[in-house]
């Protein structure tokens, strides 16, 4: 989706910002993912309304094919949802607090099922509501609902990122058994950027 998005970003953005998101992507892999809570019975969220005005919508996204000098990751698109509100993925409250407008949630199967990953990406008024809220889900993930019957049940890697880029914020969790392990961090780094950066060209500051 991004595939060129250092080249671009070096070209587009100021210099520390380029720089910050290379070394993101290709320095070792950092760990600012929180393991993913123990699995619960909750209701699933409910079936979303078509909406022609929504400002985000899960069509925008189709099989994630990526590429990034000599890291490359496919993985295929299993399901979609768009909400025409936050409150299906609103667990505690936390996002209507922040205003959050609009959901959609998407769900990925890699390396024939053994890595899966569900995203929930949320529009804001502003890019202020956004980054509060992104501050209140790095200590508290919980606050966001999404498909867990979408994710492994059984896994030895498992782990959710999330982060804040104009007013959006994306969660990423991934879950991998050990067949896929040693691909899952990276894997879940590359994902997450992706998709943050595709919000820097689509929807500028």
């Amino acid at each position: 989706m991004v595939t060129t998005l250092i080249v671009i970003l070096a070209v587009l953005l100021p210099g520390g910002l380029a720089f910050s998101l290379y070394r993101y992507l290709n320095g070792p892999v950092p760990d600012p993912a929180v393991a993913l809570p123990a699995k619960k019975s909750t209701p699933e969220p409910a079936e979303p309304s078509t909406r022609p005005d929504a400002s985000i919508d899960d069509a925008e996204f189709g099989d994630w094919n990526y590429r990034l000098g000599d890291v490359a990751f496919k993985a295929q698109k299993v399901s979609g949802r768009t909400y025409d509100s936050c409150a299906p993925v609103d667990r505690q409250g936390t996002l209507a607090e922040n205003g959050c407008e609009r959901a959609v949630q998407l769900a990925y199967s890699a390396y024939k099922g053994h890595l899966t990953a569900v995203q929930v990406i949320m529009s804001f008024p502003t890019a202020k509501d956004a980054k509060a809220t992104a501050q209140q889900l790095a200590s508290s993930s919980r606050a966001v609902k999404w498909s867990r019957d979408k994710m492994l049940g059984k896994y030895v890697y498992g782990r959710i990122r999330s982060d804040a880029t104009n007013r959006y914020v994306v969660l990423t969790a991934v879950t991998a058994d050990r067949t896929a392990q040693a691909r899952a961090a990276r894997f879940h780094q590359h994902l997450h950027a992706d998709h943050l950066g595709y919000f820097l060209f689509r929807d500028p500051a």
